[in-house]
């Protein structure tokens, strides 16, 4: 009996997460404000090489987005370094 024991706490380790769910929720989450923070600084140029466009200098790629991929990658490392509850 204690070999049928032992197997099934083998096979329950081995399907153990490093994470628990919450850790990949907030994990998404980050990864997400990080592609938004990417797509805000999309666009910005001028279809003529000669010509210049004021566009590029915008609050929303001066400002927001850095502060968009700055919060994601907070967001990541407190995802990974919070502890996972216990069960």
């Amino acid at each position: 009996m204690k070999y049928t024991d032992n197997m099934q706490e083998e096979s329950k380790s081995k399907f153990d997460f490093v994470f628990g769910k919450n850790n990949y929720i907030l994990m998404i989450v980050g990864v997400v404000v990080m592609i938004i923070g990417y797509l805000c600084l999309l666009g910005g140029g001028s279809d003529n090489p000669n010509e210049f466009n004021d566009a590029i200098f915008s609050a929303r790629r001066m400002v927001v987005a850095p502060l968009l991929i700055i919060a994601g990658l907070v967001i990541e490392i407190f995802s990974i370094m919070i502890k996972p509850k216990n069960k």
